[in-house]
């Protein structure tokens, strides 16, 4: 890790990135991407020693409360956090100044923070969210080998759930011939039923591949799937979306199975509700794009 000052951190659609670069160690990550034109080592993560302060500038100015976003680029509770403790800084302006939180995050490490997310919820709207990718823990340990296991990200969202804080689920990737499986599916989404999620965010059955993190992928397969790269280039090439060939079958499952446990499934409706901020001292909605 390096820390670096930063010149801005709210960006322009109200989302946060305290650290830069990852070490969860996710061989399908996109934030690996050329397009993101990162100048360091991905592992190297760069931390925004001043991220507090810039935020509670930044809030300071907005005109109206909105949801505050962190987790879409970077892990925020990636284990460094445990010590530099910014992310739990950062919870605590948006609890100071009165504004909603969405926490993307892999990580047990949030229930850390627990008591400044009920604080922030009991003002407005706090939501807690995490990746589903594969419900067998023994596979969970490659394609994500440095985070904790789907089954506690699991206990996370309970833990969360029965502290009042509502919760969601992002289902991907769904790696084509790899965890793309009715077996699989079922089992990530009983765990999203049982922990009483609110939306699950799934943009389709597959997963997307660019310059950079496909050549870091294609590395992973031949280390752990021998053969499965010869076969993804065979398939899909240099295309940016693969989807598996079960996507059919498998959205189709999807969908019915949110429809019957009251769940949002649709794309737009899942982040609308997660974009929507609530101010339980006003008793109105306000939208996170103000």
């Amino acid at each position: 890790m390096h820390k670096v000052q930063a010149k801005s951190i709210l960006s322009a659609r109200n989302g946060i990135n305290i650290y830069r670069g990852c070490t969860h160690g996710c061989i399908y990550c996109d934030s690996r991407s050329a397009c993101y034109q990162m100048g360091h080592a991905f592992e190297d993560v760069a931390v925004k020693a001043n991220a507090p302060e810039l935020l509670e500038d930044a809030l300071r100015r907005k005109r109206r409360r909105c949801m505050v976003g962190t987790g879409s680029m970077c892990d925020p509770y990636l284990p460094l956090e445990q010590t530099t403790r910014l992310t739990r800084r950062c919870l605590e302006v948006i609890d100071r100044q009165g504004f909603g939180a969405a926490v993307l995050t892999k990580s047990d490490l949030l229930l850390r923070d627990l008591d400044v997310l009920k604080r922030i919820n009991q003002k407005g709207k706090a939501v807690v969210c995490t990746t589903f990718t594969t419900f067998d823990e023994d596979l969970c340990r490659i394609l994500e080998p440095n985070v904790c296991s789907t089954h506690r990200r699991f206990e996370m969202l309970k833990a969360c759930h029965e502290a009042g804080i509502r919760t969601g689920v992002w289902l991907c990737p769904i790696l084509p011939l790899i965890n793309d499986t009715e077996e699989n599916l079922r089992g990530l989404l009983n765990y999203c039923f049982e922990a009483g999620v609110t939306a699950i965010v799934n943009f389709g059955m597959g997963v997307t591949l660019r310059e950079g993190n496909r050549e870091y992928f294609y590395a992973q397969l031949d280390r752990h799937f021998p053969g499965m790269k010869d076969r993804y280039v065979r398939t899909f090439g240099n295309r940016y979306e693969c989807p598996s060939p079960a996507a059919a079958r498998l959205t189709q499952i999807f969908q019915e199975e949110c429809q019957r446990h009251g769940v949002l499934w649709k794309p737009e409706d899942a982040m609308a509700w997660l974009m929507e901020f609530e101010d339980a001292q006003a008793g109105e909605q306000l939208d996170l794009f103000l």
